[in-house]
């Protein structure tokens, strides 16, 4: 059995590898960490080649988080469009869903952590408290998250109005 040391040996090869497709390091650590949280929890009874395996594990986890990530907003979008259909204003509309827009563009400009914590509070309703227990944080520091989420918001939104 490949011991925890055969794959620890290629944790600064995934962060890279990670970082430069994901163009952020907070992202790729992240995603670092979940691949081996994920192998050492389930040990196989033998890998032939760690490396290969830890990056295909870290592969899986990523295409899971994007496939939970479009299934999120096609549900967000499937309800905002049964809402605005029951209003019949076109303009409204394509106004709310510019505005969609521009919110999932700067949001994804900003880090992992503050994308988690926004959508967390404000689209699945959990306290800071919970959110802080979530990820291991103070709730000090999940406010800190959502304050500086919710200026590039502003920032972004107010460019984008100009």
């Amino acid at each position: 059995m490949s011991g925890p040391k055969g794959f620890l040996d290629h944790y600064q090869e995934l962060i890279g590898t990670w970082t430069r497709k994901l163009r952020s390091r907070q992202q790729a650590e992240d995603l670092a960490h979940d691949a081996f949280v994920r192998v050492l929890e389930n040990p196989r009874e033998q890998v032939e080649q760690p490396r290969a395996y830890l990056h295909q594990t870290a592969r899986n986890i990523a295409v899971d988080g994007f496939r939970r990530e479009d299934r999120r907003q096609a549900l967000e979008l499937e309800a905002f469009a049964g809402d605005m259909a029951a209003g019949d204003d076109p303009e409204a509309y394509v106004h709310a869903l510019e505005l969609a827009d521009s919110v999932e563009r700067a949001l994804a400009e900003l880090p992992l952590n503050c994308r988690r914590v926004f959508i967390w509070q404000k689209l699945e309703g959990l306290t800071q408290a919970e959110i802080a227990e979530r990820m291991g944080l103070t709730k000090n520091m999940v406010e800190k998250y959502m304050i500086r989420t919710l200026r590039h918001l502003r920032e972004h939104l107010d460019v984008s109005a100009r």
